[in-house]
Order: structure tokens, then sequence, then C-alpha cells
């Protein structure tokens, strides 16, 4: 049984305002006081120390508000970027460590836990047997290497002799439950350790005043302008998306990105629906509560594409099917990913059917639709109220069917008159130099030219002197060159230098990373001066070539070895001036 709550005699009250309050806390909280009840400690605070790795800033707002959380208790709570963290002085002596971090492209940690990754997965670190530690992973199942970057954390403490004290939860894109079932596991767990606390009535009632409009409760936000930037028939299917912010009270900086609550295709979800062997003329419960029509469901709540092992294996369970048994039974990843790409929920409706009750059984193994985010191509400066997009359709066939991105084809072909619902994801790992005066390089091809064009019209409006070099590449010059009015006109103002690589218009490809080693004597005299390294674009490939070209550059010109130049550009990390918006 938990302790009864009792007002310390030396509280601030007459013996009937105890009773009174002691009869309310009994009544309020019969099973004890819960965890997020602030605390004023009677001893010493237990010291914790928070990591985060973070590629966008999920992980660093969640760690921050684990801190205020924590700062209730009797905790003294301390936040770093893994980036500037002295791992090799500070891990070995830490007491209660709570690491927050996400996954990107392959599997790879954020790049400001790069160093520190790398460092705890080698033979370097010593035994953590006095370390106390819990992780949670951000992370997205649509892909196969899901919260990798927090697995190799929570095992390698592990492995090093660190005491887990709470298990590691892995978080998929909609991770504000089980962040905050992670959180109250943890402080339960923590206030083992911590002294012994009494109720602070002072603040017991403060709660944290909610943004009216957010993530969980998107701004209906008008459509001012969409049209396609390509030109001809060659050209690929881009558009410019202008959206209205009035009313809303959101805002942002440039750097920042987009979430849009996008709609799924009304067709597909019709040939779903002419599929399924129960009746669909149904109300069903919805991800967050109350309830909807089947279809209008599966048009707005439900994600009906991704095809992750999660989903897959409770399919399979209610399909029987022998092939998908043998598949998840197997294990193997390859085979996993070959099968599930280029597959979506009406593939496994049509090939490997599965019972259902009823209507709400069938939604009761999906996962909810996600927002999806979009680097943000305007500054607000430069147009307030507005907030910019430029978005690629993404449309492809697999299978014998048309497939399309569920967000890039509602922007494309679906928002209409509709308000698409918005918000504001803050992004402070990518951010503009806060000193003008400072050159900055930006390497963008294809939409990655989004988030430039929002720092070069944020240079211009604010009369920032330092220099600005874009390198920008597509593939055809006639038809692909994304904003070539306003980019040309800058270059021709002297306020943009543009470095272009568009690699079909040779008989050789020619990309942007090719551009940068033309160029790299003048490039490395720019970092020399300062200057700030921007990418933004595709992980898997791009961004690594990229980064690539960089360490060739300061070897070549700036005469430093291998091993220097990979230490020159982790310096560039560290000062965050080399800065990645990569997906």
């Amino acid at each position: 049984m938990p302790n009864p709550i009792i007002v310390p005699e030396n509280a601030p009250f007459s013996t009937e305002q105890r009773e009174w309050l002691n009869q309310f806390f009994g009544k309020m909280f019969p099973t004890g006081m819960p965890s997020s009840v602030p605390t004023v400690s009677t001893g010493p605070a237990l010291p914790v120390t928070i990591l985060f790795g973070s590629q966008t800033g999920n992980s660093e707002g969640l760690a921050k508000k684990l801190s205020k959380a924590l700062a209730k208790g009797p905790f003294d709570p301390k936040v770093y970027d893994l980036g500037s963290y002295n791992h090799e002085e500070q891990l070995p002596n830490e007491e209660n460590l709570l690491i927050i971090t996400s996954t990107y492209g392959d599997g790879e940690p954020p790049d400001n836990a790069a160093d520190f990754h790398e460092w705890l997965m080698s033979d370097a670190p010593p035994k953590l047997d006095k370390v106390r530690f819990s992780v949670l992973g951000l992370g997205d199942t649509e892909y196969p290497d899901f919260c990798q970057s927090a697995i190799d954390f929570d095992t390698r403490l592990g492995e090093l002799g660190a005491e887990r004290v709470h298990d590691r939860v892995d978080c998929d894109v909609d991770y504000d439950e089980p962040y905050a079932q992670w959180k109250d596991g943890v402080i339960s767990a923590l206030k083992v350790f911590a002294p012994a606390a009494q109720v602070d009535f002072e603040t017991l009632s403060t709660e944290e005043e909610e943004v009216p409009f957010g993530k969980s409760n998107p701004f209906p936000s008008e459509v001012l302008n969409n049209y396609n930037l390509a030109k001809g028939e060659k050209g690929k299917e881009t558009y410019h998306v202008e959206l209205s912010l009035e009313g809303s009270e959101l805002s942002y900086e440039v750097g920042d990105a987009l979430g849009v609550a996008p709609l799924n295709d009304p067709k597909v979800v019709d040939d779903i629906l002419a599929n399924l062997p129960f009746n669909t003329n149904e109300d069903v419960p919805l991800p967050k509560g109350g309830e909807a029509p089947l279809r209008d469901a599966l048009i707005g709540y439900y994600d009906i594409r991704t095809l992750n092992k999660a989903f897959l294996t409770k399919w399979q369970e209610r399909s029987g099917h022998p092939f998908l048994r043998a598949l998840i039974e197997k294990g193997d990843k390859q085979d996993f990913e070959a099968f599930t790409w280029g597959r979506e929920l009406i593939d496994l409706i049509l090939d490997y059917p599965a019972d259902f009750s009823d209507a709400e059984d069938f939604v009761s193994i999906l996962r909810k639709l996600n927002p999806r985010l979009y680097s943000i191509a305007s500054s607000p400066n430069a147009h307030p109220g507005e907030v910019h997009l430029t978005v690629g359709a993404v449309r492809y066939q697999t299978f014998g069917r048309d497939r399309g991105g569920v967000c890039s084809t509602f922007l494309a072909d679906r928002v209409g008159d509709s308000k698409p619902g918005v918000f504001i994801h803050s992004n402070k790992a990518f951010r503009l130099p806060e000193n003008g005066d400072l050159p900055i390089i930006m390497v963008g091809p294809g939409t990655g030219i989004a988030p430039f064009r929002a720092f070069l019209e944020e240079r211009v409006v604010s009369e920032a002197k330092g220099s600005n070099w874009l390198f920008f590449g597509n593939p055809h010059q006639e038809s692909d060159f994304y904003y070539e009015e306003y980019l040309t006109d800058l270059e021709k103002q002297g306020k943009c230098r543009l470095s272009l690589a568009f690699s079909r218009d040779q008989a050789h490809k020619i990309y942007v990373q090719h551009r940068m080693i033309e160029e790299g004597a003048d490039l490395w005299s720019q970092l020399e001066a300062g200057a700030h390294f921007y990418v933004c674009g595709d992980a898997s490939r791009m961004a690594k070539d990229v980064d690539a070209a960089l360490h060739q550059i300061a070897q070549d010109h700036g005469k430093l070895s291998e091993q220097e130049a990979i230490d020159y550009i982790k310096a560039l990390k560290k000062a965050k001036r080399y800065a990645r918006d990569v997906y």
C-alpha cells in the first residue's frame, strides 16, 4: 500500500486546514501521490544527466521537457547536446544517465551523436558499473533500422556494466504517449535513490499551458498558392505551396520544418473497402478517441500504406498464410524489405486475405496516419503570415498499381479548397549564424533547395553582409531549375554565388559534389574564413557524397592528412558550423 499523503506539521496551515487538505489529497490521490506532483527535497537533490542526439530537434525538445519534469522533484537535472558532451571525462563519473536519441539514414546516429556513438562502440570506454541509465529512442517503423541508435546505446552501456534502471522504450513517429510512459517509469525508478521528499504546496496546481495550435492540434491553413515549379514534359513534378498562418499564432524561424496532416487517396480507400469481407458501413474508433465512419477513418486517420514488421505480424496472425508465416518466422531483414517494398495494405487484402470479425477489429491493427515534415522554404520576415513549401510529388508503379506518396500527392492533387492541418516543427540544429557577417555555403539539390530559399530571403531582408554560396543540382536546367528567376536575380545583384550541376545536360553526369571538388580551393578559403556549411536532401547517397567531397577538399586544399581532415570536419560540426537537414 502507498504511504498516505500527510501535510507536514511545519506547513503554513492551521490544524483545521491541514485536516481538510489531508482529506482532499486522500480523495484526489487514493493510491498515493503520482510521480508528476511537484516535490521539495529534504536532502541534496539527486543529479541526473540527460543527453540528446537530435537531427531535427525532437530529441532535444523531449530532453528539455524531461528536465523540467525532473526539476519539480528531488532531482538536479542537467541537459547536454551529445555533440558538446565531454564523454571521455564525464561519462565514467555519471551517477544517473538518461539518453534520448533519434536514428536516421541506414540506422545511423544523428550528426551530433556520431562521435559519442563511435567512441562508445569502440574499445576505448572504461567499465561503467557505477552508472545507472535508461534510453529512449525516436524513430519510424517505416524504416528497417528502427531506433538502431538507441538500441546501440542501450546495449553497449549494459555491456560496459552500467545498471539499467528502466527498460529502453522505442517510439514511433507519434511519440508523445510512449515518451510519457517512459518518463513516468524513469522518475519512479530514480526516486528510489533520491532523498525523501514532501509535497510543495505552492506549485502543486501549476500546469504548463498548451499552445492552442500545434502537433496535437494542427491549424487548418488556407492554401494561398500552389503550382508546379518544373517546366515541360521532362521536368520533375515539384510544387511550390504557399499556406496562410493568419490567426494561428504560430511562428517559425528559417531552418524549421512544417508538419502537414495529409489525407489518404479516397480512390485507394474505396478499393480497400470493396475488398473487405465484412460490413464496411460501420463507425469505428479513432486513434485518439471518438468515432467516425470506416471510410472517413481510413481517409483521414489511419495509415493504409506502411507494412512494417509489427503490422505484418498482426496481419499474419489473422491471415495464417504460409508464406507470411515463413517470412515472419525466418526474420531475414533483406527478405522482409524485398517483400514489403512497393506493397501496401490493399496488396495484403487481395493477395493474403485475413479474417476480421468487424470493422473495429480491422482498424485495431492499423497504426495512426502521421503528419509529414517538410523543410520550410520561406522567411517569415519576407512573407509575414505565410509559410511556403517545396514538395516533390512522389509517383511510381509496382505490382501493376499506380502508387504515390501520401502527403506529396495530397498537396499536388487533392488539397483543393480544403484547409490542411499544419504545425511548426522547430529545428534549432539548422540555423543561420547569429553573426550575419559570416559567409554561408549551402548544398541543396532538388527539393533540398527549400530551406536555402528561406535562408537567402532572410539574409536579404536582414541585410546580412556575409556572402552566400549555393550549390544546386537536378537532371535538366531547362526544366528543373527551381526558383531560377529569383536565384539568378540574386546572382546578378551580387547577393548569391551559384554553382549549378545539371546531371543529364551532358554526356557524363555531374552532381553537386563534383562542383564542390572543382571549386575546392575557394570553398576551403571560405571555411577558413569562418563560413557555415549546410546540406539538405537525401541522406542515403547525396549527403554522404557531399561529406566525402568535403573531407577530400580539406585534404587537397588544407593539406591535412586523412585523420586531420576527419578531425577538422568533426570540429566544424561541434562548433555548429556544419549542419545537415537530411532524410
